[in-house]
């Protein structure tokens, strides 16, 4: 098979088999980074799939560009990739491959944008509602972390990502928390904000947004927004206890429901999880996923590479 249809084929069925296997997966629960790691790897193998195909259809189109991308190659490794296509074929294929990913590219920019202007807006609001004591007063704050107390009855707690990375707390949650469920509420949002959690949640919005269509992306919105919460969840409950986590969750979110719209229908699944306390997969499961998931990522650059060996050998 030619280079071309057997990356567009694996392409193919990484976006439309593995989305299924891993929303299907009943070990995600147990292990949300290891399969956050896994959706990574297969999201990106897609794209590398149509990256690839990208090239080798410009190489067709444009013949410049193939003297270029081959110059100081050995002999007969460019023509290992000439492709059987006529030329309005391959333009036609190079320009909708480059249409998705100037898309990708610019929902990617609108979401960066997006998210770091509603960060500047939620941390002048912060500024307004609990003012930074001027210098010299006080205990000066930590370099890369704060913790913000707000004045609301409502029992809150969030994080405010960015290179001044901000946790906030309500009033109504110091009064209704003990110091070890506050200390777990507080780790649960510190581990978004040391897994840098908001930038994989804004590439799965931005490519979600850019191919609507597309159920991969769509699958990996919803599966990365539920999986960020339960790995946030186990970095708490390895520090703080399961029990005090779960009692945090409860606490912070008193009207939650499994009739309530996402997220906050996932509250009382993550209470259960966290109660049940399921032990992690063994460790020679763990590193056998892992394998696959580098499999997936590895198998496009193989296939791209393969005719060159070959030609070669």
């Amino acid at each position: 098979m030619n280079v071309l249809p057997a990356l567009l084929v694996l392409g193919l069925l990484l976006a439309t088999v593995g989305p299924r296997l891993l929303a299907r997966a009943s070990w995600v629960e147990r292990e949300p980074v290891l399969a956050l790691w896994a959706w990574q790897c297969l999201v990106v193998a897609v794209l590398l799939c149509c990256g690839l195909s990208m090239l080798l259809t410009s190489t067709a189109a444009w013949p410049e560009i193939g003297r270029l991308l081959f110059l100081g190659a050995p002999r007969g490794v460019e023509a290992a990739y000439r492709l059987p296509y006529a030329r309005p074929w391959a333009v036609a294929g190079t320009l909708l491959l480059a249409y998705g990913g100037v898309r990708t590219a610019q929902s990617l920019t609108a979401e960066v944008r997006s998210a770091r202007a509603l960060r500047r807006r939620r941390q002048r609001e912060l500024t307004v509602r609990a003012p930074e004591l001027p210098a010299g007063l006080g205990r000066e704050p930590a370099a890369r972390e704060r913790l913000v107390v707000l004045e609301s009855a409502r029992p809150q707690a969030w994080s405010l990502p960015g290179p001044d990375a901000r946790l906030v707390v309500t009033t109504g949650a110091l009064h209704r928390l003990s110091d070890r469920e506050l200390a777990a509420a507080l780790a649960h949002e510190r581990g978004h904000v040391r897994a840098r959690h908001h930038w994989l949640m804004q590439c799965a919005e931005a490519l979600n947004t850019g191919f609507p269509g597309a159920r991969v992306f769509g699958l990996f919105r919803s599966q990365v927004g539920r999986l960020v919460e339960l790995a946030a969840d186990d970095s708490a409950a390895r520090r703080h206890g399961r029990l005090a986590t779960a009692i945090a969750l409860v606490e912070l979110n008193p009207d939650h429901s499994p009739t309530c719209p996402a997220p906050f229908a996932e509250v009382p699944r993550r209470v259960d999880r966290l109660l049940t306390g399921e032990p992690r997969l063994p460790v020679a499961v763990r590193l056998r996923l892992t394998a696959t998931a580098l499999v997936a990522l590895g198998a496009p650059v193989v296939l791209a590479f393969a005719p060159g060996l070959r030609a070669l050998l």
